[in-house]
């Protein structure tokens, strides 16, 4: 399971990159380095950087609220798709204790 991390360390690590990101040869390289420096996996803060262009538009792309929104609607197509399961088979057990045929 992954673990939490400070929404503050990866603001910091983002804004770094983003910074320093004319000081290196590409994204990859700068993430390393602020990876190397914080303690953490490098693509964990490239996933970061790459998700923080895309919420300010540098970059295509679903936003993060976007991406929030589609996970909510998953969950609740899940459940209505469940609901739905009950009622149908529900609706087979009553319907076949409605039939003449089975007393």
């Amino acid at each position: 399971m992954p673990k939490k991390i400070d929404p503050k360390v990866k603001e910091r690590c983002t804004r770094l990159v983003l910074e320093h990101l004319g000081e290196y040869p590409s994204l990859t390289a700068a993430c390393e380095s602020v990876a190397r420096r914080e303690g953490i996996g490098a693509e964990s803060v490239r996933r970061w950087v790459r998700q923080a262009q895309v919420d300010t538009g540098h970059r295509q792309g679903a936003t993060s609220q976007e991406l929030a929104e589609i996970k909510e609607l998953k969950a609740k197509v899940r459940r209505l798709e469940e609901d739905n399961e009950i009622l149908r088979r529900a609706s087979i057990f009553f319907a076949g204790e409605l039939d003449p045929r089975n007393r």
